[in-house]
């Protein structure tokens, strides 16, 4: 009996994937743990590797393909049966005309591809050739990544503008399937111009689970305000050293970081999560931190967060989030987390009220600081403050925990040197 190779199980936020390239073809020899295929998820490409040594028999999923967790990709007929069933056809005389066309493609090696399977895809989109992209990718062993396909596209001179593509006009769905000729021909007429696309994978599962993140839960958000005076004053004066000694920058997202642990020190249950009749309460710290591109938003994970330093947490996120832009996180990367901040302040957003990530029941929102007058000491000053938005489950999270938590945030970020007291 053959041994499946299944699609194994996907990121919390991830429910299917799309077949990119098979490194073995029906009949080849696989070795135990070799990788055969590599499904293209929304967020990272994934190696599926055999779970035993023998003869790939059958392909069930071609490239291209879309596929869940736990669905058979392929059979494998383990080594020693597959030396049985052999045997009988060990005995037949070789066909001595066999075309030499035939012998050598029986021998030709099947090499990994250039490009990441969704690096293929934008580039087919944009009628790009991958060849001129040879050995300038940036991905592992110089692998074309996305992001690479479309700095080629933006940078080549060959590439037609937008008033040179041909400008498409379908017609609009309506509840029974199009719109009237009447209407499609005013369209037409007055010149409309419109163009139609197919929602992306990423955008589509992005729709999944937001819709059922406000289905499940009860969701309310608290604000407050912060003076980020402190913490700028010290990434001013500890900036140069800080870097000539880590080897990378002093951020915010290690500040909130830091403020968001010692919160769900002193506020467990903003850590849990609700499963069926009970609740989950963790006492570890992996704090999501979302990043946006150009394909849509991601979560990576910092594990152990109370356990890292600044520079620990800084050089983890720079690193997270390249390779989040570049479509080259792993996995376990995007899994697990107990608690998410997201910073809207990088695209100027001024207050927000986030959704909630998942099962977790917070998340902290960052905005844009921007200088406003306050009072302090019963004068008028000018500082440099933030909004803070914390959006919780108001299933778990009654509202006076929620503020509490909130108010536990802003004291930390105005009085930084305390949160080297939080470990």
């Amino acid at each position: 009996m053959g041994v499946e190779i299944q699609v194994p199980q996907l990121a919390e936020s991830v429910v299917e994937a799309t077949v990119g390239t098979w490194y073995k073809k029906e009949g080849d020899r696989v070795e135990r743990d070799e990788e055969v295929v590599e499904l293209a998820t929304d967020k990272v490409s994934l190696p599926v590797y055999a779970p035993a040594a023998g003869i790939l028999q059958k392909i069930v999923h071609p490239e291209g393909d879309t596929v869940k967790p736990g669905d058979v990709l392929a059979i494998l007929v383990e080594a020693e049966a597959a030396a049985v069933s052999s045997a009988p056809q060990a005995a037949k005389p070789a066909a001595e005309n066999a075309p030499v066309e035939t012998a050598v493609a029986e021998k030709t090696e099947v090499h990994p591809p250039i490009a990441t399977p969704l690096a293929e895809k934008v580039a087919e989109e944009q009628g790009i050739d991958l060849s001129s992209l040879r050995g300038k990718g940036s991905g592992p062993n110089g692998k074309i990544t996305i992001e690479d396909v479309r700095q080629f596209a933006h940078t080549s001179s060959s590439a037609p503008s937008s008033t040179e593509k041909e400008v498409q006009k379908p017609a609009a769905s309506t509840a029974s399937g199009t719109l009237p000729p009447v209407l499609s021909s005013l369209t037409a007429s007055f010149g409309r111009r419109e163009e139609r696309e197919p929602l992306s994978r990423l955008r589509l599962t992005l729709i999944r689970n937001l819709q059922e993140s406000e289905r499940n839960a009860v969701r309310l958000t608290t604000f407050n305000e912060a003076d980020m005076s402190a913490v700028i004053e010290i990434r001013k004066r500890r900036r140069d050293a800080f870097k000539e000694r880590y080897g990378v920058n002093l951020g915010f997202m290690s500040f909130f970081t830091k403020a968001v642990v010692g919160a769900l020190k002193a506020f467990p249950y903003l850590n849990a999560e609700i499963q069926g009749n009970e609740v989950v309460k963790k006492y570890y710290y992996d704090i999501g931190i979302a990043v946006g591109s150009e394909r849509g938003l991601t979560v990576p994970v910092i594990r152990d967060a109370d356990r890292k330093s600044f520079a620990e947490i800084e050089a983890e996120i720079a690193d997270l989030a390249a390779r989040a832009r570049e479509g080259r996180l792993k996995l376990e990367e995007l899994m697990g987390g107990t608690f998410t901040i997201t910073n809207g302040g990088v695209y100027g957003s001024l207050l927000s009220t986030p959704i909630l990530n998942g099962n977790q029941v917070g998340i902290l929102g960052m905005h844009k600081i921007q200088e406003r007058p306050v009072v302090v000491n019963g004068e008028i000053v000018i500082r440099p403050m933030m909004y803070l938005a914390l959006s919780y489950d108001h299933r778990l999270i009654d509202g006076s925990d929620a503020v509490r938590f909130l108010v536990r945030v802003k004291e930390l970020i105005e009085d930084p040197e305390t949160l080297l007291l939080e470990g």
